[in-house]
């Protein structure tokens, strides 16, 4: 963070100072809430959660060289105490980001905002010091964390803005006003909260309204609901896509024989081919959305082609792809799950499988509302109809609706299999995989299938995992 000092912090958040011998001396390392994080120079900010509370930690953490804490309590050692610890953090964020020279990128979407949030890092910190949301801590907590992590050398701070309902985007935009804002789709995530994709749409748009007159709405041309959103903001509109229309669009778009996309690359400034490190055609419209931001931040075709070209996964759990030393590839994609990203995943599974026996290990996918039987027997159709050779559901209801799609689409028989828990998964596979086989495990986060892969990978390994 920018060096501040305890005053300064105490003014800005409307706190009373507590316990603090010297108010002058300042936070110059990072405001971090996890104990664990605290280094010489912090700021601890003390949240009261379900299983811990924060204020409990207060005394180790100024040991451990936290500066003070911010707390709703005195604590008994140096503290700002405020009313709302959240909203005196997101206070302390939006001074901050308010006294930094750093072009503010936010980017919100139903899917493959952390992915292609990781792609508009790696492209611009080619051109300036970058400062990013890590994986996906893109709340009302995570992310002012992430804008009080800038310094005065930060030139762009990409936020990830994520939302469960009307109001939540305009909050975080308040907090962290952006320049350019960036919206990738709108889909099915979170519909059981929303109730329906205009009411996402609606939420989503909620960015593009908080851009100033002199800054960028980064729109999907091929989603209907995010091209209409041009008509909500008084910014200028790039917009990007495999549309003819599009400002910033992909040609010429296929897989490679291991299921990466390449294509070729097309701004007003110029064209160049683009060769992914990914896994999944899902990653083109990813990569054109990032290459749209940074062209409109001054970056030539070239120079994204080749930053596009050589990056790779910076979030765990995300179309991770390791091969065993027997050859049986494992695709860790359990991070998270909706439609449109286990389609997409699918997909990715069935490119990479060529030639090879696929397994698709899937879970629930929740917040589906009303429409989780049909999405989840969709899914399960769509394995049979990509010619995947087993899916392995994983779970209860959903898992069961999975199956029975599967089985309903095919006549698969003993091509599908429901199975209880992740253990009894990881027992299948372990009898029945062979060396060659391609094994997807994606479920949504609550189902904690990343065990499954990981469980995959310690299975039978001789010697040295090879990551790719």
């Amino acid at each position: 963070m920018i060096a501040l000092s305890l005053a300064e912090i105490a003014e800005v958040v409307g706190g009373q100072t507590h316990d603090i011998p010297d108010p002058s001396v300042q936070v110059t390392g990072p405001v971090v809430r996890d104990s664990r994080e605290v280094v010489p120079g912090s700021l601890f900010v003390a949240f009261v959660g379900e299983r811990a509370d924060g204020h409990d930690y207060a005394r180790a953490v100024v040991e451990a060289g936290a500066v003070a804490v911010l707390a709703s309590r005195p604590v008994g050692v140096p503290a700002i105490v405020v009313e709302d610890v959240q909203s005196a953090l997101g206070a302390l964020a939006r001074h901050v980001v308010r006294s930094l020279g750093a072009t503010l990128v936010a980017l919100t979407g139903s899917a493959g905002k952390t992915s292609t949030k990781d792609l508009i890092a790696q492209v611009l910190r080619r051109k300036a010091p970058t400062v990013f949301t890590p994986g996906s801590l893109n709340n009302e907590i995570g992310l002012p964390l992430t804008a009080l992590s800038a310094t005065d050398e930060t030139r762009f701070l990409v936020l990830e803005m994520g939302a469960r309902g009307i109001g939540h985007i305009r909050y975080l935009a308040g907090l962290t006003p952006p320049r350019i804002g960036l919206v990738l789709n709108v889909g099915s995530a979170h519909i059981g909260e929303f109730g329906g994709r205009e009411q996402i749409a609606q939420a989503k748009g909620e960015l593009v309204e908080a851009l100033p007159e002199d800054g960028a709405a980064v729109l999907n041309a091929d989603d209907p609901l995010v091209r209409a959103m041009a008509s909500r903001t008084k910014a200028k509109v790039v917009l990007f896509g495999e549309s003819a229309e599009a400002d910033v669009r992909a040609e010429n778009v296929r897989l490679t024989d291991s299921g990466q996309p390449a294509f070729r690359l097309h701004t007003p400034s110029g064209a160049s081919d683009v060769t992914m490190r990914l896994y999944g055609e899902h990653h083109v419209s990813n990569a054109l959305a990032a290459a749209a931001v940074a062209h409109e931040l001054g970056m030539s075709a070239q120079e994204i082609a080749t930053a596009l070209s050589e990056a790779g996964s910076l979030s765990r759990w995300r179309m991770e792809v390791t091969e065993r030393p027997d050859g049986v590839t494992i695709v860790n994609d359990a991070y998270n799950a909706n439609p449109e990203s286990m389609r997409a995943a699918l997909r990715a599974l069935a490119a990479m499988g060529r030639g090879r026996r696929t397994w698709a290990v899937l879970g629930k996918m929740a917040e589906l509302g009303d429409e989780a039987l049909a999405e989840h027997d969709a899914v399960g159709r769509l394995a049979v109809r990509l010619n995947v050779s087993k899916l392995v559901a994983v779970g209860g209801l959903e898992a069961s609706w999975l199956q029975l799609g599967a089985y309903n689409e095919g006549s698969w028989g003993e091509e599908s299999v429901h199975v209880s828990d992740a253990q009894a998964a990881v027992d299948l596979l372990r009898s029945e995989l062979r060396p060659g086989d391609v094994v997807l495990v994606k479920a949504s986060r609550s189902v904690g299938l990343e065990g499954v892969a990981q469980a995959l990978l310690e299975t039978g390994a001789e010697g040295e995992v090879a990551a790719r």
